[in-house]
């Protein structure tokens, strides 16, 4: 029978091949971790954050400059007087306008601690942001090796049923001439309806696989090359991974620099409890056309205030505080209990599946002897159509394993990588212009004064 050497020889073939593609026209893994890094909106989302939380740097260093406003009044005033003498009418038309300056000179050091927790929010921004690009580079990881691994498995079931449809035609051959029986055709014919609605389920699985790839890279998945696992970019042991993500993780920065920001949250809240001293200054002119006259006026006034009671509201801001600064230390042991989670796993995950690729290879190859056997001895009578029909179901399923077990290989690598928190753009060299958070950080944190953004918005 032609159709199960062809089978043999050209469908079978290894995961690996199946999923490399056609070189000339690949899209490797890298070009499209970039444009999931240049695309995603979840990462822009998080950008436009760490620009908005540079922006609390200037709005807090706003309390080290004087305020300056503006005042001018309009008005007409009628004033009749009754006396023996008779009635006297008065109109008058009153205006002035004026300049107030106040300069704070001493705030409890609000505005020096509030400075430095709006610093600590930008670094906890940048930290965060960092973490988000690293969930969506595994993300587009993942999601990368999940259309591999779907195709392949669609291109496996399809070629399961060409066999199953060929096993039908000839059980049904060989039952017209005598040669097989009702029941060997049932069984093909069975096997082959089994076989369709599963390559029904991995096309429809395969359309989701594509959908999620254009969610989180932004762009349809071309003709993709099969990666190999970035093993060299992670430490060689657990524990060396496990000291590398405690001082380097995002997520654990991130709560560290959070811890400060609420430390100096706490000593703002208890600059209200110290005094303020301000000075200020005005400078006006008032006038009225009616009498033809103006009177021109200066005043500086230095003022002294010494806070006795706020009817417990500073009090209870400042125990709220602390109780806020416990929470963000505790956050900050989560964290870290959570990486090691991470890096524990990951790093298991990688050696089952390296052991799950070695085993699966050794499974499929002695799975398509067993099945190119079974049909040998299905010629000369020694096996029944259903030795060779589980036989060539044993096939299909090692072959589905092998590019479970490769994807896995490939995705638990990442995770390494993304654990001990390397998954960057610098790590993997990808051929993108990085996102500098300090350009714009550097750009606003000391302006005073423009309503447009330094991207001209």
């Amino acid at each position: 029978m032609r159709i199960h050497r062809k089978f043999l020889l050209a469908a079978w073939i290894s995961a690996g091949a199946l999923m490399a593609g056609d070189p000339a026209w690949a899209q490797t893994m890298k070009e499209a971790l970039a444009l999931a890094y240049t695309n995603n909106p979840s990462i822009n989302a998080q950008r436009a954050g760490t620009r908005a939380a540079d922006e609390a740097v200037a709005i807090a260093k706003s309390g080290y400059r004087p305020t300056i406003a503006g005042s001018a009044y309009q008005g007409k005033s009628w004033t009749e007087t009754r006396s023996p003498l008779g009635k006297t009418t008065t109109r008058l038309t009153p205006g002035g306008f004026g300049v107030e300056i106040s300069q704070s000179l001493f705030d409890g050091f609000r505005t020096q601690n509030n400075v430095r927790a709006a610093k600590s929010a930008v670094m906890a921004s940048r930290e965060t942001l960092r973490n988000v690009e690293q969930n969506i580079l595994f993300d587009a990881a993942s999601v990368y090796m999940d259309v591999l691994r779907d195709r392949a498995v669609a291109d496996y079931r399809r070629q399961s049923l060409a066999f199953l449809e060929e096993q039908v035609r000839s059980e049904s051959s060989r039952f017209e001439v005598g040669e097989s029986t009702r029941t060997d055709v049932a069984q093909a014919r069975g096997r082959r309806a089994a076989a369709q609605a599963q390559l029904a389920g991995a096309q429809a699985q395969l359309k989701t696989s594509i959908a999620i790839f254009m969610q989180v890279i932004g762009r349809e998945p071309k003709d993709l090359r099969s990666p190999k696992p970035v093993t060299e970019l992670i430490p060689s042991s657990m524990n060396t991974a496990l000291e590398v993500a405690r001082s380097n993780h995002p997520a654990i920065k991130a709560t560290k620099h959070l811890v400060d920001q609420a430390l100096f949250n706490v000593k703002t809240a208890e600059g209200e409890l110290l005094p303020t001293l301000s000075l200020n200054g005005s400078v006006s002119r008032d006038l009225d056309v009616g009498v033809n006259t103006d009177r021109d006026s200066a005043n500086v006034t230095a003022r002294l205030s010494v806070p006795i009671y706020q009817g417990g509201r500073v009090s209870a801001t400042v125990r709220q505080n602390k109780e806020v600064l416990g929470q963000r230390r505790i956050e900050v042991d989560e964290a870290v209990d959570n990486v090691r989670a991470a890096v524990v796993s990951a790093y298991s995950q990688l050696e089952a599946a390296k052991a799950s690729v070695i085993a699966n290879q050794t499974q499929l190859e002695a799975a398509n002897l067993a099945l190119q056997g079974a049909i040998e001895e299905r010629k000369v009578g020694q096996r029944t159509t259903l030795d060779v029909l589980n036989t060539q179901q044993e096939v299909i399923d090692a072959q589905i394993a092998l590019a479970q077990a490769r994807r896995d290989l490939v995705v638990a690598s990442y995770a390494a990588l993304s654990a001990v928190g390397k998954l960057d753009v610098p790590t993997l060299k990808l051929a993108v212009a990085r996102y500098e958070p300090d350009d714009h950080y550097q750009a606003v944190k000391d302006k005073w004064y423009g309503l447009r953004t330094p991207d001209g918005q």
